[in-house]
């Protein structure tokens, strides 16, 4: 399972109806890349795919392949948008390692 922090809803929300198909959700996935060997990847999609998984928390809702999701599950995505705030946040239970961005980790 992903966790979406209130805070990411709305602000996944906000994104959506500025820039996309209103009937789009939010995909999570893994890419390899990044300074700690893989990466997060946040895109909005309206096609699911056969092996993917659904996700709905604060009226939102997130989509992750199989694969990424071995390495993501039970992450919570939130998003700090105070003064030195960082946009979305990737907090991951299974992320031995992180980069100073928080954007790369690895297991």
């Amino acid at each position: 399972m992903i966790h979406i922090s209130e805070s990411a809803a709305k602000q996944i929300q906000h994104l959506q109806k500025e820039s996309s198909d209103p009937a789009s959700f939010l995909r999570v996935k893994v890419v390899a890349g990044g300074c700690s060997g893989m990466s997060y990847k946040l895109d909005f999609d309206t096609a699911m795919g056969e092996k993917d998984r659904s996700f709905e928390e604060n009226g939102t809702k997130v989509v992750v392949d199989t694969k990424s999701l071995l390495y993501i599950a039970g992450m919570t995505l939130n998003f700090d948008g105070g003064l030195n705030g960082r946009g979305f946040v990737f907090s991951n239970p299974n992320a031995a390692k992180t980069c100073g961005c928080g954007s790369s980790f690895g297991v």
